[in-house]
């Protein structure tokens, strides 16, 4: 028998979920210290993630979609990326996007209905949130594309969940990187569910990481739930595509720890005991107990430090509740850059409407 091609998935974990190193810290880490600030930012991403979700139940925020669970991910992609790359994210990368300069205030007024959110004060290249599955991977590569042509030190990221994987926009982008060797890192995080469909129900295919084969991209599959490993996976694929050897396809396995968004309720598709499970295997944990280990980290030093993280969210929750609210003719003024003659009308109804007593 003659045989085409052959591959293979490497799989990436230090950090075991007993918090214990299953070898030596990769280069991507050069010691434990480095791991502490990281860390911190977790601990803020999930104080933050926790007052956000307490807001929308009190009905000052719209409907969120929560990061509980993929807070190692998050953080260790924003973290590996320069200023001058590019982040296409998808809607709960918001540790990453923290590590980017967004703001928490921003965060919430997004949430909050208020596209004003998403003109980022900090990573001015940066894409806004993408609800329509997976169409930010085609940014990431048309973006990977334009550094390739200019001739630029830059590296094009984009984030799409296991469902968004299945999408024709993911596909698009990974063969266009592969057939014009792009500088693109197409991050699959794979928390178990598209919403309400199971990782079995998306494809036959034994990873995520190997669709990124048909394109001849580099494919790695990684313990999302561990920060060394996720910072390690992404220092790989930027070094890559900064040497020019074209864009990877990383699958971070982790898990969704809350339901898919506060309009969903997970206990009607998943069992308890599957949860249950995966708190055991959670991102802090692990790190918690690592950094404790090697005295990093103790009880008095996180409980400062989360009622610190609490103080700095609630200035940003004030600055969201206290921001203006835009004019109802800002609709219309934002949305055309000439206004088209039938709507002048319906913009002077909206106001009387307004001023209504």
């Amino acid at each position: 028998m003659t045989v085409a091609a052959t591959f293979e998935i490497e799989y990436l974990q230090y950090l075991k979920p007993d918090g214990s190193l299953s070898g030596p810290l990769p280069p991507a880490v050069p010691n434990a210290e480095a791991l502490l600030p990281l860390f911190k930012q977790m601990l803020y991403v999930r104080t933050f993630d926790t007052k956000a979700i307490a807001l929308q139940r009190t009905g000052k925020l719209g409907t969120y979609a929560a990061c509980l669970g993929h807070e190692a991910t998050h953080v260790g992609i924003g973290a590996s990326m320069k200023p001058e790359d590019v982040f296409a994210p998808s809607y709960r990368e918001y540790g990453a996007q923290f590590m980017r300069g967004v703001k928490p205030r921003e965060v919430l007024m997004y949430w909050g209905g208020d596209e004003r959110g998403n003109d980022f004060e900090g990573p001015r290249n940066d894409y806004p949130w993408c609800v329509p599955i997976s169409t930010q991977c085609l940014m990431a590569a048309g973006a990977a594309l334009s550094f390739k042509l200019r001739k630029q030190d830059r590296v094009a990221v984009a984030t799409c969940g296991d469902g968004g994987s299945s999408k024709t926009d993911f596909y698009a982008a990974l063969n266009s990187a592969g057939a014009y060797s792009l500088p693109l890192v197409l991050c699959v995080i794979n928390n178990g569910w598209a919403i309400s469909v199971p990782r079995a129900s998306q494809t036959g295919a034994q990873t995520l990481a190997q669709k990124g084969i048909a394109g001849g991209l580099h494919c790695l599959q990684v313990d999302g739930n561990d920060l060394v490993a996720v910072l390690e996976a992404m220092r790989r694929a930027h070094e890559r595509a900064r040497s020019g050897e074209g864009g990877s396809v990383i699958e971070f396995m982790t898990y969704r720890l809350h339901d898919h968004t506060t309009a969903d309720d997970a206990r009607r598709y998943r069992g308890e005991q599957e949860v249950k499970d995966a708190w055991l295997k959670e991102p802090f944990l692990r790190l918690r107990k690592f950094l404790t280990d090697q005295k990093l980290w103790d009880e008095a030093q996180e409980k400062a430090w989360i009622e610190e993280c609490g103080k700095l969210i609630d200035v940003e929750i004030n600055a969201y509740l206290e921001c203006p609210v835009q004019p109802v003719e800002a609709m219309f003024d934002f949305l055309y850059a000439e206004l088209p003659e039938e709507l002048h009308a319906q913009r002077a109804a909206a106001i009387a409407l307004e001023k209504r007593p």
